[in-house]
């Protein structure tokens, strides 16, 4: 038996506060929220509008940061004049990636602190703690996205 429309928008919502709660803006949360649920995975700006009851700027901005951070792209389907919308098939490996990459630069700027403020003193300790904890967590994020590349290959 297949959802409801309420159901769905329910659903929406449910998933875009965890997204949001995770640091992804709510109305980019939102529209990742409806995308992933669309039956073929594309969208149109004027049917995102319609189902989370947004404005068409609202969409535009969502839609552009989501382009921006790869996890979207936009398609023009032949004999159509309206961009369509098309969630990225790997996009929660993406976003993975991307949080990834923010642990690298965490880990030399804990480590330039380190250096800066000294090895031996309180705030150089903690520093240095804290980039060994981000060194640490990206090679293991970093193990993990590639055996989950292949064992699901693009």
């Amino acid at each position: 038996m297949a959802p409801t429309p309420e159901e769905i928008s329910q659903y929406v919502e449910r998933f875009a506060g965890v997204m949001a709660n995770s640091g992804v803006p709510t109305m980019s949360a939102r529209v990742m929220g409806r995308m992933l649920v669309s039956p073929n995975g594309t969208m149109t700006a004027a049917e995102l509008a319609d189902t989370l009851k947004i404005s068409q700027p609202a969409v535009s901005g969502a839609v552009r940061q989501l382009i921006q951070m790869s996890f979207i792209s936009r398609e023009r389907m032949p004999g159509s004049r309206k961009d369509h919308y098309r969630i990225r098939e790997d996009v929660f490996a993406a976003i993975l990636e991307r949080r990834n990459q923010a642990l690298t630069e965490w880990a030399a700027s804990s480590s330039y602190g380190a250096n800066l403020f000294g090895a031996d003193t309180t705030v150089g300790r903690r520093l240095s703690e804290a980039a060994d904890f981000f060194t640490f967590v990206h090679a293991d994020l970093e193990q993990t996205m590639k055996d989950w590349h292949a064992k699901h290959p693009r």
